[in-house]
């Protein structure tokens, strides 16, 4: 998955021969594998099982029923567990093109899977107890969860804040859209972490002064906002690639990739807008 290193002529490695047969997207997909990091390999497949997990509790959600809505409801760990896995999955993707230390980048990685596994465990938790996960101060044990859940959120903005500085600092890999893409999805995902912060700042204030249930229920303005932001750094590069892959000309590539940035920005505008309104 590492964009950055880089081959001569003279030492870059033999292709196959002419008349072997061409490796199919099973083999290439081997390939790959192999030839990413372990903590790249680490994440991936953290990922994928957070995947799953969500999968599961909608299985979950369909057998039990209950309600969708609301702070107690099988949405949470469904959502969470998606949400945080292809986060995962996309995030190791996307930093392959940073121009960031080998260490460095797999350090944040491993520290990034830890604070998703942590946030999804906790919800998925409270969620098997019947509670609220966030700003549930019931019990001494509902608090450590909560707290444990606050901490793991500002673990991930700090590692996501790292990323998102390490692509607008430096020049990055990929073909030539990835850049525009990159930078525009880290900027929408700042904005999306930011909403998240706001959501349980203004829960915790609440929750104090003795508000319990308008706590849970404060949250409801932000989450498209919060929602939107979150998967931009998704979106985008991978429209970016998709158009790497095509034969169309440059020209066309950015026409494409500027309209899909600006109808981003417009969903970001609109869900802000929304926010203001009814917060």
């Amino acid at each position: 998955m590492d964009r950055r290193a880089t081959t001569s002529p003279a030492t870059a490695a033999p292709g196959p021969p002419a008349d072997a047969p061409a490796a199919g997207p099973g083999g290439r997909t081997a390939a790959l594998w192999r030839a990413a990091r372990p903590a790249e390999r680490l994440c991936c497949a953290t990922g994928a099982l957070l995947v799953l997990s969500g999968l599961a509790h909608l299985v979950v959600f369909a057998l039990d029923g209950g309600p969708w809505d609301g702070p107690v409801s099988w949405r949470k760990p469904v959502t969470f567990g998606l949400s945080f896995g292809l986060t995962l999955i996309t995030v190791t993707w996307v930093t392959s093109y940073l121009r960031i230390g080998a260490r460095r980048r797999s350090v944040l990685l491993v520290v990034f899977a830890a604070g998703c596994v942590v946030e999804v465990a906790g919800i998925t938790l409270q969620a098997w107890r019947g509670v609220p996960s966030h700003l549930n101060t019931e019990t001494p044990f509902d608090t450590a969860v909560a707290m444990t859940l606050a901490v793991g959120g500002g673990v991930l903005v700090v590692v996501l804040s790292a990323f998102a500085a390490a692509a607008f600092r430096h020049r990055l890999g990929g073909p030539p859209e990835m850049a525009l893409a990159l930078r525009s999805g880290f900027a929408v995902l700042i904005i999306g972490l930011l909403s998240g912060a706001a959501m349980i700042a203004r829960g915790v204030v609440l929750s104090r002064a003795g508000h319990q249930q308008a706590a849970y229920h404060s949250t409801a303005p932000l989450k498209p906002l919060h929602g939107v932001g979150l998967h931009a750094v998704l979106v985008l590069p991978a429209l970016a690639w998709l158009l790497s892959r095509t034969s169309w000309g440059d020209v066309t590539k950015r026409r494409i990739l500027y309209a899909a940035v600006g109808g981003y920005a417009a969903a970001v505008l609109a869900a802000g807008a929304w926010a203001a309104l009814t917060w």
